[in-house]
């Protein structure tokens, strides 16, 4: 035991010390914060920008009040020249695109026929503006020549706001779901992301001390169960103290930044609303909001943050002993690529589940399963549980994926007292499987 203890502190203070480790844990959760805030910066600059739209209305029905500018697009009419000299100075000159209604016997065939033409393909938000622009009129100029009053039909418009309550009488709302599936994503992102990084950290150490000879000197005083267990908990007790400096300054970071900048909430899609519809519609969202900060307050934040510490470990201590295998097998990292896609496979499958099962359904058939596979459950069960998890299938699929630990480590260790020693001839997969009958 005493050996074991100094081979994990050796290797905890082997990666807090070194120089790397130490700025990349002040300066990641900073250039984090810093990307966030120059995306966010970026994305405004470019919705702020004027875009210039010339047309040209050979129908002649749509009105000049319909091509009404907006906070990124100005229209410009063009309608008092030719189609080519319309195309030529909108080409030619400070323009973002064209716009082309043509002349044409139905109300079908117009809507059918109409052209864009731009220098560079356009926004997807430009060209859905445009489009709810121009089927707003034509469907006003249908319904008229049907002899029903479009105005009258969009004034009777009712937008219904279905209420989200439990049987126990808690109120929630929709958008709390997505902002539950933004937890539960990113948690499961974190955990798979932590578990390649430690765990390649542990298969470079093993490769490191192999081909520098050192390894010999270090086995000849401990067994190779007892060195592999060590650099796995030393690093995994090195990526826990980094990941808890990482959520410090990334909640101070959080706190600063909600003091000085505030949210500012708006209600969206208001614009195509009529007008006594925006005030019950701002209510409507002050009052969700409302409730999503009563729903966000609920949740459990400790109990998840210390399942994502839980999870994290398990992932870690079970994904490790794999790489620490793989280190010990090869002679450089060159040779650790054909046996890394059967460990990278299931993290990547968990997150394929988390995005295609957990968001739909979090208490499906699929996602309660592979949220109890020990390869999966750590990124699985992390997306679960904002949605709220039964205590049993958490304490269950605790429990598979400490005992796959414990047998995996057992597995990996007749692979490592093996491949350790073993130098000059790149391994196969029957190589590994001999070693795991002796």
């Amino acid at each position: 035991m005493n050996k074991l203890n100094l081979i994990i502190k050796r290797e905890f203070f082997a990666k807090v010390r070194n120089r790397t480790f130490l700025v990349m844990t002040i300066l990641s959760p900073l250039l984090v914060v810093g990307l966030g805030a120059l995306v966010g910066y970026l994305s405004k600059v470019n919705q702020d920008s004027i875009k210039i739209i010339g047309y040209l209305d050979d129908s002649k029905l749509l009105l000049e009040k319909d091509f009404e500018n907006s906070k990124t697009i100005e229209y410009q009419d063009l309608s008092n020249v030719d189609i080519v000299i319309a195309k030529s100075q909108v080409e030619h000159g400070d323009f973002y695109g064209f716009l082309y209604v043509p002349k044409k016997d139905s109300i079908s065939d117009i809507a059918t026929n109409i052209e864009f033409y731009s220098k560079e393909p356009p926004s997807l938000q430009v060209i859905s503006e445009v489009e709810r622009m121009v089927e707003h009129r034509l469907n006003h100029i249908l319904l008229e020549k049907k002899g029903i009053d479009a105005n009258a039909l969009d004034e009777a418009k009712i937008n219904p706001n279905i209420k989200i309550l439990s049987f126990s009488g808690e109120k929630s709302s929709k958008l709390i779901r997505g902002v539950k599936i933004g937890i539960g994503l990113s948690a499961g992102y974190l955990i798979m992301m932590f578990i390649i990084i430690y765990g390649a950290m542990v298969m470079r150490s093993v490769i490191e001390e192999k081909t520098s000879r050192i390894i010999e000197v270090i086995i000849s005083s401990v067994k190779p169960f007892q060195l592999m267990m060590g650099k796995i908990v030393g690093t995994a007790l090195a990526g826990l103290l980094q990941f808890s400096i990482w959520g410090v300054i990334l909640l101070i970071l959080s706190i600063i930044a909600t003091t000085m900048f505030g949210a500012d909430v708006a209600p969206m899609g208001a614009g195509n609303l009529p007008i006594n519809q925006v005030d019950v519609l701002d209510t409507v969202v002050k009052s969700e909001m409302q409730i999503i900060i009563e729903e966000l307050l609920r949740l459990p934040i400790l109990p998840i943050f210390l399942a994502f510490t839980v999870y994290f470990l398990g992932g870690y201590l079970l994904y490790s002993a794999l790489y620490a295998a793989i280190g010990a097998a090869v002679d450089n990292e060159t040779d650790t690529q054909q046996f890394m896609l059967p460990v990278i496979i299931p993290l990547i499958l968990g997150v394929y589940i988390g995005f295609a099962s957990v968001v739909n359904e979090p208490h499906g058939s699929i996602a309660t399963i592979f949220s109890m596979i020990p390869f999966t459950s750590p990124i699985v069960m992390m997306m679960r549980l904002p949605f709220g998890v039964p205590w049993w299938q958490i304490a269950l699929s605790l429990v598979l994926l400490l005992a796959t630990f414990v047998w995996m480590v057992w597995l990996a260790a007749k692979i490592y007292r093996i491949g350790i020693l073993m130098y000059g001839k790149k391994p196969t997969y029957r190589d590994i499987y001999k070693w795991l009958k002796y």
